[in-house]
């Protein structure tokens, strides 16, 4: 079981630099053995976590100065909004991501959600059927451009004429994709069609969602067990970690092979360091 952090939020405590206090978080889970380090792509604060006013910083740049701090952990959103960037700029991203990082960097990407940022700044938001159909789209292009093929794309909301990418990403065949969600009839399918993992939200009927994959990945002849299986787990130490030791096996059981999310306190740093000597240790094991 691999344990990863993702970073929903950019207020630091007290009177520290966001700057500093960010590559402390970023540099002591990459030693500490944090397999992931994951940021939200959103451009506001999102509701459950804090006011929209709150610091925001923008998803790629920061995993691209992330990338030049650490050496091991792979990097990526979770996850990115599918309206927020054109596929064909999305595959450059996630390649450039790729090679600057040495072969570090994951596609995480899903349908989008959050109306209310992306009216505010000016983006597309359509239907969110329509916005299955963008995804769909967007997976086939990063695919396509990965293999090397330039041959014209077509879809009903794309078209890209000569889809060149280069240079390569240095992972091959390509960067893994993960697509976020645990909607039943798309999102599922998707990950069934398209993605090397998927990520699913704990008390969200995980081994109904992981039986409902399992269908779609029969239905297109895919092998369930070649996906890899991350919850998103919110890490809080405060009361020790036998409890989160325990959380993690039983997820373990279940399939998983990664729990990603935020440790809460994480800009204390004392929280990280305890996970990677208590708990990262045990459960590499399981």
């Amino acid at each position: 079981m691999k344990v990863g952090l993702q970073i929903p939020s950019f207020t630091v405590p007290g009177d520290a630099a966001l700057r500093d206090q960010l590559a402390l978080v970023v540099q002591t889970a990459d030693r500490g053995g944090f397999d992931t380090i994951a940021v939200m792509d959103h451009f506001w604060q999102i509701r459950g976590v804090g006011p929209a006013e709150e610091p925001m910083l923008e998803a790629y740049t920061t995993l691209g100065w992330m990338a030049a701090l650490t050496t091991r952990a792979r990097l990526l959103t979770l996850v990115t909004g599918v309206v927020y960037r054109q596929p064909g700029l999305l595959a450059k991203i996630i390649t450039t991501l790729d090679v600057l990082s040495g072969g570090r960097a994951w596609l995480g990407i899903g349908a989008a959600w959050n109306e209310e940022e992306s009216k505010g700044l000016g983006f597309p938001f359509p239907p969110v059927a329509e916005r299955f159909e963008i995804l769909e789209e967007a997976l086939q292009i990063c695919l396509q451009m990965w293999a090397g093929d330039e041959k014209p794309y077509t879809g009903r909301h794309f078209t890209l004429d000569r889809p060149l990418n280069s240079p390569q990403s240095v992972t091959r065949p390509h960067p893994p994709i993960m697509v976020g969600g645990g909607g039943e009839k798309k999102t599922l399918r998707l990950v069934a069609q398209y993605a090397d993992a998927c990520n699913l939200f704990p008390g969200d009927q995980l081994q109904h969602k992981l039986d409902v994959l399992r269908g779609h990945c029969e239905a297109v002849g895919r092998n369930y067990d070649d996906i890899q299986k991350t919850v998103y787990y919110v890490y809080d130490t405060s009361q020790g970690t036998q409890k989160i030791v325990d959380d993690l096996g039983a997820f373990s059981e279940m399939g998983f092979g990664l729990a990603i999310g935020q440790v809460k306190d994480a800009y204390e740093i004392a929280p990280l360091e305890q996970i990677a000597s208590e708990v990262i240790p045990v459960v590499q094991l399981i």
